[in-house]
């Protein structure tokens, strides 16, 4: 009695595992081969400060349904200034209110006014290489001085 359990089980097994292999070549024999490789996703030239939250995951431009959407572009004034290797910090007054900017190194000087795309912010942001606490800082792209002072 023993026996047959045993060979009955193990013929159970056999067939599904043969059910089970048949429907993976079937769905195997549907995809298409194809040969082309995704593009490995490029990189930023200049890294972002220690602490800049991981953009590889998605951009900001990318809407739910994984269409982009349209950037919106913002201008400032700049109050003031810091030149570190690779970023500038800038301070702008925008309308009554003023913050602080991160960007790739920026040529600016106090008002200019500035175009960019804004990224990402984070709060109490600790600027290692100025031993400085942001209380709020807004990291930025596609930045440019629109009105030289």
């Amino acid at each position: 009695m023993k026996h047959a359990v045993l060979i009955a089980a193990l013929a159970i097994f056999a067939l599904a595992a043969c059910n089970s292999k048949k429907s993976d070549d079937k769905a195997a024999a549907v995809v298409p081969a194809t040969s082309e490789k995704a593009a490995p996703p490029i990189a930023p030239t200049t890294p972002f400060p220690t602490g800049h939250p991981n953009i590889s995951a998605g951009s900001s431009g990318d809407s739910a349904s994984g269409m982009p959407t349209a950037e919106q572009t913002q201008q400032a004034t700049v109050v003031s200034s810091i030149d570190v290797p690779d970023f500038t910090y800038i301070e702008v007054k925008d309308g009554d209110q003023t913050r602080w900017l991160a960007s790739t190194t920026l040529g600016v000087k106090k008002g200019d006014v500035i175009e960019f795309v804004e990224d990402s912010t984070m709060d109490e942001f600790t600027s290692k290489t100025l031993n400085r606490t942001f209380s709020s800082l807004t990291f930025i792209r596609n930045a440019s001085v629109v009105n030289k002072e």
